[in-house]
């Protein structure tokens, strides 16, 4: 009996320590929190990488927006090209040429007043500095159509 006993007591101790670590671990989470704006939706994120410099954002959201806004963390972006890609088919490619700095958030890019769903955001972008300082992370929010507005 007392054999099971310290079997148990083993096994108790052993989830006790790994629920500990998993508690200590979610709190030292590499990902901020992102406070979002009301109206706003995140459409998606990328981390820019140095050889390729087009990405492209699958919209998942069936939402309608009127807007975009495009937010860089870790390094600085130069975004230079953009399009839109609606769900019927038509496409958005507005002049665009932005330096966002790293923690800091585009203008916002205006796709129409009565609100359009997104399939899919195209850009491309250059980082600056080098590689050794680490890659920007690029968020993409999108500003919901309401129209009671």
């Amino acid at each position: 009996m007392h054999k099971i006993a310290t079997k148990w007591n083993g096994f108790f101790f052993i989830c006790a320590l790994l629920s500990l670590v998993l508690s200590i671990s979610s709190c030292f989470s590499p990902r901020k929190s992102i406070a979002i704006e009301e109206g706003w939706e995140l459409l998606g994120e990328t981390k820019v990488n140095f050889v390729r410099d087009v990405d492209l954002i699958d919209v998942t959201s069936r939402n309608q927006f009127i807007g975009l806004r495009f937010k860089v963390e870790g390094r600085d972006v130069r975004l230079h090209e953009l399009k839109v890609h609606f769900d019927n088919g038509d496409k958005l490619d507005p002049a665009i040429d932005l330096v966002i700095l790293a923690g800091q958030e585009s203008r916002i890019i205006e796709l129409a007043r009565e609100g359009r769903t997104i399939d899919k955001i195209e850009f491309k972008y250059r980082t600056t500095g080098s590689v050794l300082e680490g890659r920007a992370n690029v968020l993409v929010f999108g500003q919901r159509y309401n129209p009671g507005y």
